[in-house]
């Protein structure tokens, strides 16, 4: 965000003699210093850079959320039942975006109490607001993080030594270690789904063999006992129980 916010500023500092013969009117940039040394800038600048932020928004929810992990079990799953179309990607991403904001609300709930709250009340500024949202943040992706994932970017960007724990590591490295850690914890969870559905193909692929039906395919007749029993242990309650619990949201 601050570097954003350089930008913006640099840009109207190139404007500014173009902007002196212009008509007075709104001004297009005022700062004001605060008493700790930090600035704040007009509501107009600010809004600028929010619409900026929010392109970035769709990326914000892949990579510091939830979203990730159930995006990839979730398909997956479809895989491993055989189902190619069904459920579509459509429900598939509606599906992970609610359960990622059911899953997220404690974290979503706090950053609205510390920050966005005393930040629309004017008791902080934009730049304390942003420093306070962050923290429920950084401790839901530290809580989901692999020490050994944390140690890698860290080494990768030459910050050995730097930090004494790993809440003292930044953001540009938190959020790659991150990411890296939902895409090991997702392919685990995936992989515990796609073996009850390969031993049943297997069952049916032998079972056809030993008939002598070579040219009947093993999956479309596994598909629908594959089907029947995904529904007879209750599988969507199992598996959004169990991505839910992997969030710790069951302690």
């Amino acid at each position: 965000m601050n570097k954003v916010l350089l930008l913006l500023v640099a840009l109207v500092v190139l404007a500014a003699p173009n902007l002196a013969l212009a008509d007075p009117g709104i001004p297009a940039l005022t700062m004001t210093e605060n008493a700790d040394g930090s600035q704040d800038y007009t509501m107009t600048l600010q809004v600028v850079a929010i619409m900026t932020a929010l392109s970035l928004l769709p990326a914000f929810i892949m990579m510091m959320t939830s979203f990730t992990r159930i995006i990839i079990v979730l398909s997956i799953l479809r895989q491993a039942i055989g189902l190619q179309q069904s459920p579509s990607n459509q429900i598939l991403i509606g599906v992970s975006l609610f359960l990622s904001m059911f899953i997220m609300a404690p974290v979503f709930e706090k950053i609205n109490e510390t920050a966005l709250q005393p930040y629309l009340n004017e008791q902080i500024t934009s730049i304390q607001a942003y420093e306070l949202a962050k923290e429920p943040l950084r401790g839901f992706m530290l809580a989901q993080t692999r020490v050994k994932d944390l140690e890698t970017f860290v080494e990768i960007g030459g910050y050995d030594d730097q930090f004494q724990e790993p809440a003292d590591v930044p953001m540009n490295i938190l959020i790659p270690a991150f990411v890296t850690s939902e895409l090991k914890t997702a392919f685990q969870i995936g992989f515990m789904l796609f073996i009850p559905f390969l031993i049943l193909d297997l069952v049916v692929a032998s079972i056809l063999m030993a008939m002598g039906m070579m040219m009947l395919s093993p999956m479309i007749v596994s598909l629908p006992f594959k089907l029947m029993l995904f529904v007879l242990v209750d599988g969507w309650n199992l598996i959004f129980g169990t991505l839910a619990n992997s969030f710790g949201m069951g302690t």
